[in-house]
């Protein structure tokens, strides 16, 4: 297990001010993201790990983690796809982004604990949870930003489309899809790879919670197989709703 106490500290301080110098060098963009997000994940997991043993033994706070779970990853994605600015405006991209969040995610936790693979306990739940809701927030940014990127760069071609008699619909998933598709592409390439180039984090953490190999790969093959199923859902959602313009900048 990891050894918690200075050597860590300074890790962690060495890691951030590498990231941040070599995207500042690179001119990466928001490198000054960098330092600001390692702040708030040490701030944001040091109080979950003070409250996890409260929140896994009792279901209703295991549900009301669960739902802060998906408005917060609703309010990142809707952040990074919109860029709005005004508060409204960000709200509205929350609202909107939780759909294909909270649409890909939830049901398919549902469904595994009706089916008896996930304990209806807290501590198998909210793990469970955030990784599937995590994955379909990662979906849901990067085909959303892709769909509205491809849909500004080739609005020539969209008009085109109208001009034949698309609707706005149909003229703007002709343009976006492809792209907002290319945001599957993680997921496929981590399901193809893994044992050979990776060991995810439910394969690890079977193991070290006293789990055998064959445990720790059916759990982690469970966890692969339901992310594609969450992240295709969330896709396809999101890239409806750029098509609509409910999602837009």
């Amino acid at each position: 297990m990891l050894e918690v106490g200075p050597r860590l500290v300074v890790a962690l301080a060495v890691l951030t001010l590498l990231a941040t110098l070599v995207a500042s060098f690179g001119r990466l963009g928001p490198w000054r993201s960098i330092p600001v997000a390692a702040v708030r994940a040490t701030l944001q997991l040091g109080a979950v790990s003070l409250l996890i043993a409260a929140i896994v033994a009792s279901l209703w706070f295991t549900a009301l983690f669960v739902v802060a779970m998906v408005g917060t990853a609703a309010w990142t994605s809707g952040q990074r796809i919109t860029r709005a600015a005004q508060r409204t405006a960000k709200a509205r991209a929350a609202l909107w982004a939780a759909l294909p969040i909270a649409g890909g995610s939830l049901p398919i936790v549902l469904g595994l604990i009706a089916g008896g693979l996930v304990p209806v306990e807290g501590i198998a739940i909210v793990p469970i949870a955030g990784i599937l809701i995590g994955g379909a927030m990662t979906a849901t940014s990067l085909a959303g930003r892709r769909a509205l990127d491809e849909l500004a760069t080739r609005h020539g071609e969209v008009e085109a489309a109208l001009s034949l008699g698309f609707t706005d619909r149909d003229a703007a998933l002709e343009i976006c899809r492809p792209a907002a598709g290319q945001a599957l592409v993680p997921a496929l390439d981590q399901t193809r790879t893994v044992g050979l180039v990776t060991l995810p984090g439910a394969f690890v953490g079977v193991l070290l919670g006293g789990g055998s190999a064959t445990e720790a790969g059916a759990t982690q093959l469970l966890v692969l197989i339901g992310l594609l199923a969450v992240e295709s859902i969330a896709i396809v959602v999101v890239t409806e709703l750029a098509a609509r313009a409910r999602l837009a900048r």
